[in-house]
């Protein structure tokens, strides 16, 4: 079982004058943690490194952005691997204090910075996500929203000849949507794909 958090962690460490601020978060993809990556580098314009890893769906992208190669990013994966964490980023900003720390320093500072908010942590399952394309006619397009806004499922929309209806979420909830619509429209939504 995959486990992501529950809630965002930070973490605030100061070695030898640098200032290292630690923030771990759930993420549902790469394009979302890079996102918010670029937000920390606006967000903290004076920093001299802003470090990642993130991990989704088992893939993982990381970067030491400047730091000693493996100093920064592989030691938060690790972290992150031993809490056997998914969907989830893991960041540090690093405020450079003038005073060098070596690559074992810097291993250690990196680590810590991700692992002690992670001792306090609420865990909770990843959720397998699935999607459902679907092609139906426009007289069934506010039976298929008002279906959709009973469930945590996503909904985006293509207006053709017919309507195409991209769903996404969890493979359970789509196949007991899809049923539910098939038998409100007397068999009248197909499946695409």
């Amino acid at each position: 079982m995959t486990k992501t958090l529950a809630a965002p962690l930070e973490s605030e460490l100061i070695i030898k004058k640098s200032r290292f601020l630690g923030r771990i978060e759930a993420i549902t993809s790469q394009q979302e943690g890079l996102l918010k990556v670029e937000a920390l580098r606006k967000s903290h314009p004076e920093a001299r490194h802003v470090c990642y890893c993130l991990l989704v769906a088992g893939q993982v992208r990381q970067s030491d952005d400047g730091e000693p190669s493996g100093t920064a990013a592989l030691p938060m994966l690790r972290v992150l691997q031993h809490k056997q964490l998914d969907n989830v980023l893991a960041t540090v900003v690093r405020y450079f204090g003038g005073i060098k720390l070596g690559a074992g320093g810097l291993v250690r500072a990196y680590s810590q910075a991700i692992s002690e908010p992670l001792n306090q942590a609420e865990l909770i399952e990843v959720k397998q996500q699935g999607e459902l394309s679907l092609k139906l006619d426009y007289e069934f397009q506010s039976l298929l929203r008002h279906q959709v806004e009973q469930t945590d499922i996503e909904l985006t929309l293509d207006y053709q000849q017919q309507i195409h209806a991209l769903l996404q979420g969890e493979p359970e909830k789509l196949e007991t949507l899809y049923l539910n619509l098939r038998e409100a429209t007397r068999g009248q939504v197909e499946r695409l794909g």
